[in-house]
């Protein structure tokens, strides 16, 4: 049996809570901003090319964008001591802050959505949750 109907339902799913979050929070700041201090977050310093890569977004949109989060403090260039060709972006101190903020935020717009599951329920969005997590964690150690 294929559970490629159940994987695309998690994806619709995670799709729609991602805009709900969004329309929520009322936020104007670009997702791929939240997106790429998540991967940095997780990643380490990377080369802006490998973070296009990994952001889905055009090596132009991501040297755009990390300057303006460079602007704002939020991330960090540098040389590549290997190759000076290659630009290199580090997550800043601030830029974690304005992640665990905006985490604090879409948790807060979104907890009152949730706020009539069972327990048993909560038990299956956890375990969901990890297993996500998980699988999503190899694939991306991966790349």
């Amino acid at each position: 049996m294929t559970h490629q109907h159940d994987i695309e339902t998690l994806i619709v799913a995670a799709h729609a809570l991602t805009r709900v979050a969004a329309l929520e929070t009322q936020s104007d700041t670009p997702a791929a901003q939240w997106r790429t201090l998540t991967i940095l977050r997780a990643r380490g310093p990377l080369r802006v090319g490998d973070l296009a890569r990994l952001s889905r977004v055009t090596q132009p949109g991501m040297t755009r964008l990390v300057g303006q989060m460079d602007d704002l403090g939020l991330v960090e260039r540098s040389t590549d001591a290997a190759d000076s060709r290659v630009t290199i972006v580090t997550v800043t101190p601030l830029g974690l802050e304005a992640l665990e903020a905006w985490i604090v935020q879409l948790t807060s717009a979104l907890a009152p959505h949730f706020e009539d599951l069972t327990e048993s329920e909560w038990d299956a969005l956890r375990t969901a949750a990890a297993i996500l997590a998980r699988k999503t964690a190899a694939v991306e150690v991966a790349r």
